[in-house]
């Protein structure tokens, strides 16, 4: 190959020309076709809810789902007993070959799951998908801006995944998603939302430190008071023993992490990698941290520089994907956030280099992570989330330049018509 020809592929690779949006919609339906079909099929092939692999549908929705009839029984604290829980489980599907699925969440969101055993499990799915999913997209289409995104929004691979297991994805992603879009303008509403994703506190780690770097006070007071509020209702309505179980539950979590019970190439964080690639728990401890301080160094940077607004919500959603250790596939969902922001600015602004095949390789990550991982021992998650926080902080960093080179000119503009 020719010095000519190489730079002529990599210009290829890097300004992705060849991407119009015409071609990015073409792609989009026919993956959302495919995986639409796939969702279809499965559910089509089951008997009794239970699909072709022998796993119920909506696998993980059967631990909100028995969560919920324990609570309803009077015994919220069993939820967080192990063989209580999976007592129910197995009793919900007679007879399939069950593995147990954890409830490692806070009485916070028992609140959230307490109404689904009120109806037969299926119709329990859809409607907690339904309603979900809708909050997702709202928020994401709200975020974009622009009608065209939506088919992209919703043929984004980590929906599907969302779907396929019944998690709580959608709902975090909405949370985090209409905190963003509120951050600048609605500081109340923006700390609303940030405070209800106490029942995930680990996808919001980031969140606090980029709003004291940003100085952003009332928000953090309403997170914080909010988190707080949704606390103390959880204690009110099940109880001091439930909280007991709850906390007591928290080794059994970072067991499930540490001795692989999940399954390393299932996970999508710096830590799962290491372990993933055979290194020892100290190291992937090590790695995992430092690379986490490095972001947190950097955000606190993009925060204390540049004003609050999308970029910096952002880049605390693209931040706190890197520094939680437990991470699965659904919850990739959160990539949407900086995606979406991206392709917004890039619609005023144009493309920068990179950014195409960055964008591509941020959306395929939920439908391609978990198969390197475990057929061929390549963690791919943890350096596309890297360079995509990399894409979002060079963008904001850039977005903030230009506003304050063109904000100068308007004034000029504004003095000479006067």
């Amino acid at each position: 190959m020719t010095p000519r020809s190489l730079s002529g592929s990599v210009s290829a690779i890097r300004d992705a020309q060849w991407m119009t949006p015409a071609r990015a919609r073409a792609y989009c339906r026919i993956l959302l076709a495919i995986t639409t079909l796939g969702i279809i099929a499965r559910i089509a092939l089951s008997r009794g809810g239970i699909d072709l692999y022998g796993k119920p549908i909506g696998s993980d929705f059967i631990s909100f789902w028995t969560a919920s009839q324990i609570a309803l029984s009077g015994a919220p604290a069993d939820v967080y007993d192990v063989s209580t829980h999976w007592a129910a489980q197995r009793a919900l599907f007679d007879g399939a070959p069950l593995n147990y699925t954890a409830f490692f969440y806070p009485p916070v969101f028992l609140l959230v799951c307490l109404p689904l055993a009120v109806l037969p499990y299926a119709w329990s799915l859809a409607c907690w998908l339904g309603a979900t999913g809708c909050f997702y997209w709202r928020a994401m289409r709200d975020l974009a801006g622009q009608p065209t995104m939506a088919l992209p929004i919703l043929a984004f691979p980590a929906v599907y995944w969302n779907a396929m297991y019944g998690q709580n994805g959608f709902l975090t992603a909405a949370l985090f998603g209409n905190a963003v879009l509120a951050l600048e303008t609605r500081p109340i509403a923006a700390g609303i939302c940030f405070g209800c994703l106490a029942y995930k506190p680990h996808l919001a780690v980031m969140v606090p430190l980029g709003l004291m770097a940003g100085r952003q006070w009332k928000t953090l007071l309403v997170t914080a008071t909010t988190a707080v509020a949704l606390c103390a209702v959880s204690y009110m309505v099940f109880g001091a023993a439930t909280w007991q179980a709850f906390l007591s539950e928290t080794s059994l979590a970072k067991l499930t992490l540490e001795q692989n019970l999940v399954g390393n190439e299932k996970m999508q964080s710096i830590f799962a990698a290491v372990r993933l690639l055979g290194g020892s728990m100290s190291a992937a401890y090590a790695l995992h941290t430092t690379v986490a301080l490095i972001v947190a160094s950097a955000l606190i940077y993009l925060c204390r520089s540049l004003p609050i607004g999308h970029g910096v919500g952002a880049a605390m959603a693209t931040a706190t994907l890197l520094a939680s250790p437990f991470l699965l596939g659904y919850d990739l969902l959160l990539l949407a956030i900086p995606m979406v922001w991206i392709v917004r600015e890039a619609a005023r602004t144009g493309y920068l280099p990179w950014e195409k095949p960055m964008l591509a390789m941020a959306f395929l990550l939920p439908l391609l992570s978990t198969t390197f991982a475990d057929r061929l021992h390549v963690p791919l998650a943890p350096p596309v989330i890297m360079l995509l926080f990399v894409a979002v902080f060079r963008r904001a960093i850039r977005a903030n330049r230009v506003s304050s080179v063109q904000q100068p000119a308007a004034w000029l503009t504004r003095t000479e018509a006067a």
